[in-house]
């Protein structure tokens, strides 16, 4: 029977070497695994935090997005853009409107929207007339925020009197005005239900009530809510009872509904005349356009026919803004 060889004690230490060297490998990866995930999950509730926190609306409470707690796209260009003041500034506009939009989503809509339609002009109309399409885009978008600004702030007018009259009955109960807001986001649909929410969150993290009803009047500036403010706030510091200042201004605000009502309604033929003065204008150049093919490639070719050109733009964008201004009527 053969007895086994031992090994030299140099190959006694390089195997016993291997094997710690083996161990705190193994040990290193464990290691180095858990720091991985440890890692990526910390990240991963930062950018679920920085969303929460940059959402539509943001001042560090936010309004819940119209569609649901849906990923928003291009974040990295609404990372860039948000650093700006600029898209601040957007920010604020988008999160006055209610549309479910951050703002790098609203600028890259907004660049292939101002592609499409220089495109479009310079294929269809002339070169020229590319760069002009362009800024109207720009222009039309903007105007559209201030549509949707401005719509949200009509419905939140209309329901000013049902929250007046929720504010009147809670406070003549004897529940505190802190109350009686949240009573009425519960109660109110939206935009006053969701403009409420927000300021009761606000109140709830220790924002005063002036504060935060001046806010609200800030985002959707109005002379209906500046007076609902106004009169709240100075019953709030002064202390009493605000019931029969709110039941007065309850049917004051119903009375000033009717007549915005019949404002409108007298104002809608002076609105689609403004309206439809530059559609005429775009409707005459694609007609003589078509009778006459290249003929705006043609006018637009010498520096005089494009002067004349930018004359007539101008006109009519003049005309369009006169229009507008003569039917527009504060009430």
């Amino acid at each position: 029977m053969t007895t086994p060889t031992p090994l030299p004690p140099l190959a006694l230490a390089l195997d016993t070497t291997a094997q710690f060297t083996l161990g705190a490998t193994l040990v290193a990866g464990a290691f180095a695994t858990i720091g991985v995930l440890t890692y990526a999950s910390g990240r991963a509730r930062r950018r679920a935090l920085i969303e929460r926190l940059t959402a539509p609306g943001a001042h560090g409470l936010e309004l819940p997005p119209a569609g649901g707690s849906r990923r928003p796209r291009f974040a990295a260009v609404d990372r860039r853009l948000r650093a700006t003041g600029a898209g601040r500034a957007l920010q604020r506009k988008l999160a006055a409107t209610g549309l479910d939009l951050t703002p790098g989503e609203f600028f890259v809509y907004l660049t292939g929207l101002v592609v499409v339609l220089w495109l479009a002009a310079a294929s269809v109309l002339a070169p020229f007339f590319g760069p002009i399409a362009g800024l109207l885009g720009v222009l039309a978008a903007n105007a559209f925020l201030n549509y949707q600004r401005q719509r949200r702030t009509e419905q939140f007018i209309n329901q000013l009197p049902e929250l007046s009259r929720i504010l009147a009955n809670a406070t003549s109960a004897g529940l505190a005005l802190r109350t009686a807001l949240g009573m009425a986001a519960e109660e109110l649909e939206a935009p006053a239900g969701d403009e409420l929410t927000l300021v009761t969150n606000q109140l709830a993290v220790g924002r005063s009530i002036d504060d935060a009803l001046n806010e609200l009047a800030e985002r959707l500036p109005s002379r209906e809510l500046v007076v609902l403010v106004t009169t709240l706030v100075l019953s709030n510091r002064a202390g009493g009872t605000i019931v029969a200042s709110l039941r007065n201004l309850t049917s004051t605000l119903e009375e000033r509904k009717e007549t915005r009502r019949e404002v409108r309604t007298m104002l809608a033929e002076v609105n689609a005349t403004a309206f439809t003065i530059p559609l005429l204008g775009l409707g005459a150049m694609l007609m003589m356009n078509s009778m006459m093919p290249g003929a705006l490639a043609r006018v637009t070719g010498s520096p005089a026919g494009q002067v004349a050109m930018l004359a007539a733009v101008g006109l009519f964008a003049a005309g369009f803004l006169v229009i507008r201004r003569l039917g527009r009527i504060e009430v």
